[in-house]
């Protein structure tokens, strides 16, 4: 009778706590695989997401960004785990909402924190930025370029989101030295549109009372290689010169401003893009001899000043509304023009992406050849950067690099940040000493 009510009561007790033990071994499970498989990206130095995702944080987490630049395998490989995880970023809506009360933004991101040394005060820069969409990416190319001294116009596309219209307006609003562009336009992939929206902030930032130095151009996907006084450094080497690509054109290239282009709509990733028709352009105003670039530039004041005032350079713009990515001729062009600031003669040789130090950008169909393959992954044949590649990046001598994406290796923008501020504290600490 009593093994029988022993085994009776054993037998109650499966029926009860056997399906909890269960219940409990999954939930473990769950918490282990799916809420560990997170990885929350957080802008430099503070913590937005909750406490409760924050404790799911483990040792896997914590990266050794110099470790990482040394390419030490144990680090670089902790970073590829943590690229396999569910990268959660923040979106346009959480950066409206953090920079709704300025005082707070301004304290929690540092920038009142931010000392210049006397070189750089004298030596201000002016930056352009293009941008169309993920503000949190954006939010973060500020931080990394952002000095007191400087000033920067952002112009943002007029088909972008209201989402990320009212975070780049919550942001401009919280700088004296922010500002958006007076004039916006409706940027279409390889279109006049795009030049034009650099031509306007170079318009802004020139009216503005900052006497900047040089100007610099930027989009979402890029991200300084260089702290602002380092890169203050290298453009008073330039002793008004200008830097960017300038190169003799293919004849395939050629076919860009050779034939009128027309805005169409096409059933692919970009809608609209400019495209080829038969007729031929008339030859360029004022005997100009085309080349072709990229759409990055660094120029000097007086450069963007015969830009903005000379015949030669409004009859040339004119000229190349119908042709195929002027951005990509319209500088590399005017950058040899007989007499302009900063002239590159044209007996010159060509400056290619690599000779000239305004953007790394690596390609996938020159990898392995020109510089070493890309660790990350691969976008319309250009690399977005992967962690690994951070020692190349910072030693490769380039001031900006294109493309990033912290979804594809967050670590990588981390480090890139970390590595930044610490540079500026170690210049400031040495000039203060």
């Amino acid at each position: 009778m009593k093994r029988r009510c022993a085994a009776l009561l054993k037998h109650k007790f499966y029926l009860i706590f056997f399906p909890l033990f269960i219940v409990c071994l999954l939930t473990l499970v769950y918490v282990k695989v799916v809420v560990r498989k997170k990885f929350y990206i957080e802008p430099y130095g503070i913590t937005l997401h909750s406490s409760k995702a924050q404790a799911n944080k483990d040792v896997k987490d914590v990266i050794d960004c110099m470790a990482i630049y040394q390419q030490d395998p144990v680090e670089i490989g902790k970073s590829l785990e943590i690229r396999r995880r569910d990268i959660v970023d923040l979106d346009d809506e959480s950066i409206t909402a953090f920079t709704a009360d300025c005082p707070r933004y301004v304290k929690a991101r540092g920038y009142s924190d931010i000392s210049v040394t006397d070189e750089e005060k004298n030596f201000p820069l002016a930056y352009s930025l293009v941008v169309h969409k993920n503000m949190p990416m954006v939010e973060r190319i500020i931080r990394a370029i952002y000095a007191p001294t400087n000033i920067y116009c952002i112009h943002y596309d007029q088909k972008s989101s209201e989402s990320f219209i009212a975070a780049v307006k919550n942001l401009a609003k919280c700088f004296p030295n922010i500002f958006i562009a007076s004039k916006l336009e409706s940027v279409e992939y390889a279109h006049i549109t795009r030049l034009n929206a650099d031509l306007n902030c170079l318009s802004d930032l020139m009216s503005s009372e900052v006497k900047w130095k040089y100007a610099i151009n930027l989009c979402g996907q890029d991200f300084p290689l260089r702290s602002n006084y380092e890169l203050v450094e290298e453009l008073k080497k330039l002793n008004g010169a200008n830097m960017l690509e300038s190169s003799r054109p293919s004849e395939l290239k050629r076919e860009r401003f050779v034939f009128q282009h027309k805005l169409q709509d096409v059933p692919y990733e970009y809608h609209k893009l400019p495209i080829k028709t038969t007729n031929a352009k008339s030859a360029p105003p004022h005997d100009i001899e085309m080349f072709i670039g990229s759409a990055y530039f660094v120029l000097s004041r007086d450069f963007v000043h015969y830009v903005q005032t000379a015949q030669v350079a409004k009859d040339f713009l004119d000229w190349s509304a119908d042709t195929y990515s002027p951005d990509e001729h319209f500088w590399a062009t005017l950058a040899r023009v007989p007499g302009v600031p900063g002239e590159i003669p044209r007996s010159e040789p060509d400056v290619t992406d690599l000779k000239s130090k305004t953007r790394l950008v690596k390609w996938e169909y020159l990898e392995g050849s020109l510089y070493p393959g890309c660790t990350g992954t691969h976008m319309r044949s250009v690399c977005i950067y992967g962690a690994a590649e951070l020692r190349w990046l910072l030693d490769d001598g380039h001031w900006f690099a294109n493309k990033f994406d912290p979804k594809v290796d967050p670590v990588l923008i981390k480090c890139l940040e970390e590595i930044l501020e610490e540079k500026k504290l170690r210049h400031w600490l040495n000039t203060v000493s």
